[in-house]
């Protein structure tokens, strides 16, 4: 079932968001080479919890760290840790903010100093995907038509869409009905409707869309060692059209 949120509920997500932005705000701004992985877990934890919120990830499923740090073909769930940083990586961070019992989910890609035209390419059309399919977040829209977006961007490009890892729906719970697939023809699947709040997240591969599961158990790699990137945002479908609860920088009056 698809729990729907009232314009308050919706509010009270996006200062759970907001906290979130700007703890991804300072992870990008420590990432750099020989920085590690457990290093951007530490400082994004303690921002969390001096915001008076809580890091979502961190036991969740037994989950150890506060971030997922996902670098180069590792597409998600990387456990923070002694990887440091090189120049030339990208680097996947996935967070989660709880504050006041709502959840607000977000991913970014990051760039660890210059990277090569490949690289680039898989940053921006992930990116880029996650706009399109935000503009599909709309009352009467279907949930097809989010997904479908996501693919037509990326495989326009000439990339691959991971098909076995999917997006969600959020509130409560980090993890709500429905799944939200990257791939798949429009017009299908739920009517979008307000209040709805989805946590959207393409995931893609700049080879073929084949994942493997890592030693740990956790982390999962694409199959064929290509690079891969990942960006979220928690939406939230309203009467004016999509809400972006996670935003690429914080909100200014």
């Amino acid at each position: 079932m698809i729990v729907k949120k009232s314009a308050a509920e919706i509010d009270r997500m996006a200062a759970a968001g907001a906290i979130l932005v700007r703890a991804l705000a300072l992870v990008e701004g420590k990432v750099r080479p020989g920085v590690t992985t457990g290093e951007l877990d530490a400082a994004a934890e303690r921002f969390i919890r001096s915001q008076g919120g809580e890091p979502a990830f961190k036991g969740y499923r037994g989950f150890p760290g506060s971030l997922c740090t996902s670098p180069n073909s590792m597409v998600v769930h990387g456990i923070p840790g002694s990887y440091a940083l090189q120049r030339g990586d990208i680097i996947s961070v996935d967070c989660g903010v709880i504050l006041d019992g709502w959840v607000a989910d977000a991913a970014r890609t990051f760039a660890v100093g210059p990277v090569s035209p490949v690289a680039r390419k898989l940053l921006d059309t992930t990116k880029a995907s996650l706009m399109d399919a935000v503009q599909q977040c709309r009352p009467g829209n279907r949930l097809g038509d989010v997904s479908h977006a996501v693919q037509a961007r990326v495989e326009g490009d000439g990339l691959s869409v991971v098909r076995s890892l999917v997006g969600h729906g959020i509130g409560r719970d980090m993890h709500e009905d429905p799944q939200i697939p990257n791939y798949g023809p429009p017009d299908r699947g739920p009517a979008l409707e307000e209040g709805m709040v989805l946590a959207v997240e393409p995931m893609v591969t700049a080879g073929r869309h084949a994942v493997r599961m890592g030693d740990d158990h956790w982390a999962i790699y694409s199959q064929d060692g290509s690079l891969a990137a990942h960006f979220e945002f928690t939406i939230a479908v309203t009467a004016e059209g999509p809400r972006v609860l996670t935003p690429w920088h914080e909100a200014t009056d």
